[in-house]
This record gives C-alpha cells, structure tokens and sequence, in this order.
C-alpha cells in the first residue's frame, strides 16, 4: 500500500516538527509505504496575496496532477468529522491512496468534487505543520487498526 500527504506547504528546514514525521513514516512501513509532498510555488505566492478565491485557484492548479490515481481524500474543516475507525476504513482495500491538505484558503468545490472523499479532523484551526503530524499519527493508527495492531488500544 502506498499513501501520499500532498500539502500546500513551503519546503524547509522543520526542527520542531520533523523528528515526528520522520517516526510517523517509519513506524508505518509495515503497512505503508507513506510519503509526503510539499507544494509550493510563485504563483501560489502570488494568487494568495491577491485573493482567497485566486489562492485556491492555484491550489487546485498545483494539486489536480496528484489526483490521477487511488482514492483521494481532502482534509476539509467543513467536511464531515470522522473517528479514528471511520478513518481507518478509508485506507481499507485500496492500493494507494491521496490525502490533500489545502492551503490557508482552503479548496475550492470543484476540487473537493474531484476527490473522493473529504473529511474534517474537527472545527479547530490547526497549522499545516501541526496538521500534517495530526494526519500522519492517524494514518498510522488506521493501519494498526486494520492490522489489529495494538497501538490503538
């Protein structure tokens, strides 16, 4: 199984959050190859400092080149909230599958449409960084949960 993080995010040095991605992936390979992108671009730059509905735009410009295989999934705040066993029957029989991470825009409809699922992690505002270790440990709890793994117990 393979599952890929795409996030809009700045490509950088990240000391704080780092060492967990880093144990997140490694204690999941197991189960998953996991792997995360980081996209970022001038035109998001650029689109984001001219309007929200401009940085989607480029949002979803750089990320629909991701959507081609596997099942898709958005992180949505305005999505249904999902538990930890919902989420594991997300990655449940499918061979690859596309977690998105939206910019601090969010996704534009058309987007979200294209996926094949979009889900929310709760109301609260989380950072991208922060987020994206949120999404990882649950990536790794679903696949215990599906391996009757003890980890979520």
């Amino acid at each position: 199984m393979k599952i890929n993080v795409i996030i809009i995010d700045k490509k950088g040095k990240d000391n704080l959050y780092a060492p967990l991605i880093e144990h997140y992936k490694k204690i999941a390979k197991p189960f998953a190859k996991v792997e995360v992108i980081e996209v970022f671009d001038k035109d998001i730059s650029k689109a984001q400092d001219i309007s929200a509905e401009m940085a989607q735009q480029s949002y979803t410009h750089a990320l629909q080149k991701y959507l081609g295989s596997g099942k898709n999934i958005a992180l949505d705040p305005s999505s249904k909230e999902v538990d930890s066993f919902d989420f594991a029957k997300l990655l449940k029989d499918s061979a690859e599958v596309n977690f998105f991470i939206g910019g601090a825009y969010g996704f534009e409809k058309d987007f979200l449409n294209k996926c094949n699922n979009s889900i929310s992690f709760g109301k609260i505002t989380l950072s991208h960084k922060l987020v994206k270790v949120v999404l990882l440990e649950q990536i790794f709890r679903g696949l215990a949960i599906n391996n009757n793994h003890p980890y979520h117990k």
